[in-house]
């Protein structure tokens, strides 16, 4: 910087920041607020002159962006960041400042994403707080630190899409991809205490395979496990678009149908057990369906399935391939 170039005015401007930065690494170093963390990612500290609109940092906040220190304008302004901001990010880290500049919060304290010099985002984590005020109190200097948390965040994101594959996991049958047990009991619950609340219809309708075993010993497992995915895949496409179908256990499926009493539950059954008898296998192998339906009067989740249960077995003792 040519000082010999400046005016008196600009002279006793520039006096002025380097005092005031001045000062403030004076009060840190006398009251220990350095605010260092024992994070990796350390870019250094940060201070920004309100009144001059003049930021002073550590050149790592810069050169983590892709940028040569000799990149770096000789005068930095906050906006100098604030313009690299993520548009989704932007409003957040401005509110953040301002919460703090009117008292609102203690410190300023943001995470947001910052676009490199390629045009791709790192993500920062950026704490601050006001250091030196007027005689009015208004803000004059801040002092703050400022950390790539790139690396932590891509971490989360990783474990986010894994925990949401374990979820998925969970709920659904490893084999037929549609919920399982569990999801549809928990389902269930749901559904009855929406009836209780609304006096709307709940129906099931629970199904088997006919002569599954038969099948395994005669066609093989690998053979019984495509009659699984299909029949599952049939339960999904004929149901309605509230309803949910799921895998039992075994070769049972129970389907829930919301808003559907008996009469309207025993129709989307006989049109699922007619669309799995007609569905022809390799070598035209065709196989069917028993099914029992019940309608939810306000029993025990237990008793209504065991309702539902016992009428499948009725079907099944009657002759198979039909719904009771």
């Amino acid at each position: 910087m040519d000082y010999k170039e400046m005016t008196k005015e600009q002279l006793l401007q520039r006096i002025e920041e380097l005092e005031r930065l001045n000062r403030e690494l004076i009060f840190e170093k006398h009251q220990e607020t350095k605010l260092e963390y024992a994070w990796t990612g350390n870019l250094g500290q940060w201070y920004w002159d309100m009144k001059t609109n003049q930021v002073t940092f550590n050149p790592l906040k810069v050169i983590t962006l892709g940028y040569d220190e000799e990149e770096i304008p000789e005068h930095v302004n906050y906006q100098y960041f604030t313009e690299k901001l993520h548009p989704e990010d932007y409003e957040k880290a401005m509110e953040a400042m301002l919460d703090h500049l009117h008292g609102k919060a203690p410190v300023y304290e943001v995470e947001y994403r910052i676009r490199t010099k390629e045009g791709q985002y790192r993500w920062y984590y950026d704490r601050g707080k006001i250091t030196q005020r007027d005689d009015r109190g208004k803000p004059l200097f801040l002092a703050g630190i400022v950390f790539d948390v790139t690396e932590r965040k891509e971490m989360e994101q990783e474990l986010e899409i894994k925990n949401q594959m374990l979820t998925e996991l969970s709920s659904v049958d490893g084999l037929t991809r549609i919920p399982n047990h569990r999801t549809l009991v928990e389902t269930l619950k749901g559904y009855m205490m929406e009836a209780n609340r609304g006096k709307a219809p709940l129906s099931i309708a629970l199904f088997d395979i006919d002569n599954f075993k038969s099948v395994n010993d005669t066609k093989g497992h690998v053979f019984g496990d495509q009659v699984l995915i299909r029949v599952a895949e049939i339960l999904t496409e004929t149901v309605r678009g509230q309803d949910m179908a799921g895998r039992y256990g075994g070769e049972e499926f129970l389907v829930l149908l919301p808003g559907a009493d008996e009469e309207a539950a025993k129709s989307i059954a006989e049109r699922i057990r007619k669309n799995v008898e007609e569905y022809a296998f390799e070598e035209e192998y065709h196989i069917t369906l028993s099914g029992g339906v019940s309608s939810y009067q306000g029993e025990s989740i237990s008793d209504f399935i065991q309702q539902a249960d016992s009428r499948l077995y009725e079907a099944k003792r009657s002759g198979k391939n039909k719904v009771i």
